[in-house]
């Protein structure tokens, strides 16, 4: 009897040994296909601040392409310094919602409108934005008040913006800033000139980064192109699952970003 019993435990051993190497295996497989997805081609992204409002809110989980421009460094997760520049570098667009690492922290993943190309002169007279020398096309679609991070009531205006090339978005506008007004800036080769929506409430390209802003960007900085809006909550918990119900924004759900 005491034969049989260490026959049945010498038997079962290496068929749970197999087990675990094909559980490791699985994972090994699920971890590198994951790893590929996200380095070539999608990365998921969370609006952390409202800059880029009335086009994307907090808390709007968003899909960006990685493939839209090519790839660099900062397309591999902690950016390792294996190669300098673009590899299949494909120029973005003047208006393209883009996600890329901040020039004076590359820790830091900001999203924001590309508004100048390299070579573009770029100026703000009097909350009115220029491109080389000519006013971008306004129109102005609604105005409203809302609470602003101070407690105070403010008036908030929606203009709708139109690009030489047709590409039309919406901006706000809530009060006259130090932003409405700028120096002309001149976009160095290799760089691009970033806004946020938000025109009086986004630490952007209008800023340098000796200010705390963000400055001209590299092009070595971008990493994709956002693309749809997956899913939307507003202050929805982690810690309290009723919120994903009860705070989500359906009518956001896979909404193209414009």
């Amino acid at each position: 009897m005491s034969q049989n019993v260490q026959t049945a435990e010498a038997t079962t051993k290496p068929g749970a040994v197999k087990e675990t190497i094909e559980i490791v295996k699985t994972i090994v497989y699920a971890l590198a296909i994951a790893l590929v997805i996200r380095v070539l081609l999608f990365q998921p992204f969370t609006i952390p601040s409202a800059s880029m409002e009335p086009n994307l809110l907090v808390g709007d989980y968003l899909i960006v392409s990685k493939y839209s421009y090519g790839y660099s460094r900062h397309s591999i997760p902690f950016s390792p310094p294996l190669f300098e520049g673009r590899l299949f570098e494909r120029a973005p667009k003047r208006g393209d919602v883009i996600v890329f690492k901040l020039p004076s922290d590359e820790k830091k993943d900001y999203i924001k409108r590309l508004i100048g190309l390299p070579g573009d002169r770029v100026e703000m007279r009097q909350g009115v934005l220029y491109i080389n020398g000519e006013p971008v096309k306004r129109q102005t679609v609604a105005s409203g008040t809302e609470q602003s991070p101070y407690g105070y009531e403010r008036t908030v205006t929606q203009i709708r913006e139109t690009f030489p090339g047709g590409k039309s978005f919406l901006t706000a506008d809530a009060a006259e800033t130090d932003m409405d007004n700028t120096p002309e800036f001149v976009v160095p080769e290799g760089h691009y000139f970033f806004m946020g929506d938000n025109r009086d409430n986004s630490l952007d390209s209008r800023v340098g980064q000796d200010a705390g802003g963000v400055g001209f960007v590299p092009a070595e900085n971008l990493q994709g192109k956002a693309q749809v809006i997956l899913l939307s909550w507003d202050q929805a918990s982690l810690f309290q699952p009723w919120t994903w119900v009860t705070r989500a924004r359906p009518g956001r759900f896979f909404q193209l970003v414009k």
